[in-house]
């Protein structure tokens, strides 16, 4: 009986033949010639030079590429892509639309070399059906952590622009006010499903009103929310643009700052301190920059805030970076187009980062900022077997992650 077990156990193997090998980022270490022992989804183990997969199992030849572990995108969101029909879109799509939307979104970044993804707010419903069914394997596609979203009524994140019964039609779940609404906000978004709790502590580029990108969520609100969650077990990631939203979560000891534009010195001590990771979404800057020049469909007060933001950001990066700050990759997709996610990578390096600490921010400090590092990040024996290739070297040239020409999801080859 164990022997043949043994003999199935064989015959699932796959083996990856590897010309360059950087199994783990950390270390920054790029390995010549290896084999990489692959069996039911995970890594065995990586063997020195060219080796074949035993009679039964399937030998992947990556011996002309340049191989890394598969990419986090730590801030999407996967349901959704904006555009000249983004506002008709939120009255005549339903979540099922947006479920088959966000399937075809994932599966677009999955083939961009990214193989896990965090969806910080859409519609909640869609994104969690759409993680559960990957996690089931009823779909293929990157592996989704869903954030809850929790946000002040009439802040980022809430229904902004329409007729107020079409308003209505809209109300959320996740909006609060006062801190015993945020608690039960909270619990709510959890009791849903939610990974982790996506807050908005200021306002929003995107959100469609005059109402400025400074504090809007009031600071017991913010601490309500933050002990709520971490009681529940659940990471607070929270959007933060004006200075004092930036620190005000940061005092209130929220785990990651989304976008952080206006963050200052005090921010770059409490995020120090409270070993909080910035996520920087740089290429959500840049987009929304250049739509303001040319998109005559972007609403007035949405185009006078993205030329305000979208030129600060790469400088707020540069000195977060200066200041000893942690980074986790994050591209804010869905504001720039799905799959295009890799092109954050030259903005960080335009930054101030190295190709290596850029490619570490989407690989180990992604997995860690996940609390999934004991799974993904590297590729190390027992880990997912998640893994990419280019053809060039990435450490020379971060462009080329925008040209990926194999990915490996969980030892399962997506088709590009």
């Amino acid at each position: 009986m164990a022997q043949n077990a043994g003999a199935a156990e064989q015959d699932k193997q796959v083996f990856v033949q590897a010309g360059r090998l950087l199994a783990d980022p950390g270390n920054g270490r790029v390995e010549q010639e290896r084999t990489l022992v692959i069996a039911n989804g995970k890594i065995l183990e990586v063997r020195d030079g060219y080796h074949s997969a035993p009679e039964g199992g399937k030998t992947i030849d990556l011996r002309d590429s340049f191989v890394l572990p598969g990419l986090i995108d730590s801030h999407v969101h996967i349901t959704s892509e904006g555009g000249p029909t983004s506002e008709v879109d939120a009255v005549k799509k339903t979540s099922s639309d947006r479920t088959l939307d966000g399937l075809m979104y994932a599966q677009r970044t999955m083939r961009a070399g990214f193989t896990t993804l965090a969806d910080l707010g859409g519609d909640a419903d869609a994104v969690i059906a759409l993680r559960d069914a990957i996690q089931s394997g009823r779909a293929f596609g990157p592996r989704i952590i869903a954030a809850g979203g929790v946000g002040a009524h009439g802040g980022h994140g809430d229904v902004h622009g329409y007729r107020p019964d079409i308003t209505d039609l809209f109300a959320r779940p996740g909006r609060c006010s006062g801190a015993d609404d945020c608690r039960r906000a909270v619990r709510q978004a959890v009791q849903r499903g939610a990974d982790v709790i996506k807050i908005a502590s200021t306002g929003g580029v995107l959100s469609n009103t005059a109402a400025g990108l400074s504090q809007q969520m009031q600071d017991d609100e913010l601490q309500a929310i933050v002990t709520t969650a971490h009681a529940l077990g659940r990471r607070v990631v929270c959007h933060a643009h004006g200075t004092d939203g930036v620190n005000a979560a940061l005092r209130a000891g929220v785990d990651s700052i989304e976008h952080g534009t206006y963050l200052d010195a005090d921010s770059i001590k409490l995020m120090k301190a409270n070993k909080t990771y910035l996520v920087p979404t740089l290429l959500a800057g840049a987009t929304v920059a250049e739509r303001a020049r040319t998109a005559s469909w972007m609403p007035a007060p949405v185009r006078e805030k993205a030329q305000e933001v979208g030129p600060k950001m790469v400088d707020m990066a540069r000195r977060a970076r200066q200041g000893g700050v942690q980074f986790a990759f994050g591209t804010d997709s869905g504001v720039s187009a799905h799959g295009d996610n890799a092109k954050e990578f030259a903005l960080m390096v335009s930054a101030g980062f190295s190709p290596l600490d850029a490619i570490r921010s989407a690989t180990v400090w992604g997995a860690k900022h996940n609390r999934i590092d004991n799974e993904v990040g590297a590729l190390t024996a027992g880990k997912l077997a998640d893994l990419i290739a280019v053809k060039g070297d990435p450490l020379q040239d971060v462009t080329e992650l925008e040209r990926v020409s194999f990915v490996m999801k969980s030892g399962k080859v997506a088709t590009l």
